[in-house]
């Protein structure tokens, strides 16, 4: 069985609600063992390095692991960097080479240099000789008639990202469809390392761009 963990820091609990959309995408995948794993203050010593031995057996024996962080000041959270550094023991040992990686981010503002943590998450999955899964889908909110609900509203190509109000609760704070947009990035991901794992083939949804779609139409109109 292929196994899929996904790990993310999450001050305000906002940035937890994309790691569990996104870990229920992965569990729905039949055959895939997935574990959702939260990076806390509590796992940082008095040096602020990061180390957990249970957290890292676990992300030992994942085949594709997804990684996830609130942005703050456009980089990680400062847990989740003291995370990555302090998986310097499976980097020297080369102990996460060819698993899969994945990211998610989450912010207050719609853009917040979000891209900026992605490619972050990115150069440390390189660094740890890990391959990358991006997004999947076309970008959203794009078009005339496009808005809030659509898939990929925030338009991210390197991993799915939300965006939470900071004035409402946290149940509140995030739209539907950036959650919907996790739980659809967390199946493909879970669906491409089951196949890397036994070979289990499986149907690649292919949709067209919308809002190329529409200005075409409108170009054909135009005549």
């Amino acid at each position: 069985m292929a196994r899929v963990a996904v790990v993310y820091h999450s001050g305000s609990g906002r940035t937890g609600l994309l790691a569990d959309a996104v870990h229920r995408g992965a569990a729905r995948v039949e055959g895939v063992s997935t574990d959702l794993i939260a990076i806390t203050p509590q796992q940082l010593d008095a040096r602020m390095r990061w180390w957990d031995a249970e957290v890292m057996e676990k992300l030992d024996a994942a085949d594709g692991v997804i990684f996830g962080c609130t942005t703050l000041m456009g980089m990680p959270s400062a847990p989740f960097k003291a995370f990555m550094e302090g998986a310097f023991d499976p980097w020297w040992r080369q102990g996460w080479k060819d698993k899969f990686a994945g990211g998610f981010t989450n912010s207050a503002s719609l853009n917040g240099d979000k891209t900026n943590t992605q490619i972050q998450l990115l150069v440390f999955a390189a660094q740890m000789g890990m391959m990358w899964v991006p997004m999947g889908d076309h970008p959203g909110s794009n078009w005339s008639g496009g808005g809030e609900n659509d898939i990929n509203r925030l338009g991210a190509f390197l991993g799915p990202m939300s965006q939470s109000l900071a004035d409402i609760p946290v149940a509140e704070a995030t739209p539907p469809s950036d959650l919907i947009t996790g739980e659809r990035y967390g199946e493909r991901f879970a669906q491409i390392v089951r196949k890397w794992v036994d070979g289990t083939a499986y149907e690649v949804e292919r949709i067209p761009d919308v809002a190329t779609s529409a200005a075409r139409r409108r170009a054909a109109v135009a005549g």
